[in-house]
């Protein structure tokens, strides 16, 4: 026991005797906490950064969009920075900066029905294939 207690006590003297004992520790401690920092925060910041660009890249006329500030309306003109939407039964139109648009619903929509076709070919091809396997099952008894 008495020992044990000699040794802890040197290899306490000695890490106060050398500073850089503790140095791996902290670097890896360091690059963990860039690490989370990283795929927590920026990682998604630019992702999202990404999806904005494509959306406000990928506006056709005859699109039907929101704004940030809430206005809804059908696109009549695009140009280089700017958009001109129609909104209401009266027609009013408005020249928008392009970074005002939130949401392209008509795109949404589109992406919701491939989404749907791709699911209903999905099952087809699931039903079709226990189909099959029945049928094999039932030609070989």
């Amino acid at each position: 026991m008495l020992q044990f207690i000699m040794t802890a006590a040197e290899s306490a003297d000695q890490q106060a005797l050398n500073p850089m004992s503790g140095m791996p520790t902290m670097l890896i401690m360091l690059v963990l906490f860039i690490a989370i920092f990283y795929f927590m925060i920026l990682r998604p910041e630019k992702k999202k950064k990404k999806d904005a660009e494509d959306l406000r890249n990928s506006l056709h006329k005859g699109d039907k969009i929101t704004t940030i500030g809430g206005i809804t309306g059908k696109i009549v003109d695009i140009k280089d920075e700017k958009i001109v939407i129609e909104t209401g039964e009266d027609q009013v139109r408005m020249e928008l900066q392009k970074w005002a648009v939130m949401t392209n619903e008509t795109a949404e929509k589109e992406k919701s029905k491939r989404a749907e076709e791709a699911k209903q070919a999905a099952q087809k091809a699931k039903e079709e294939k226990a189909k099959a396997k029945a049928d094999k099952k039932s030609g070989t008894n």
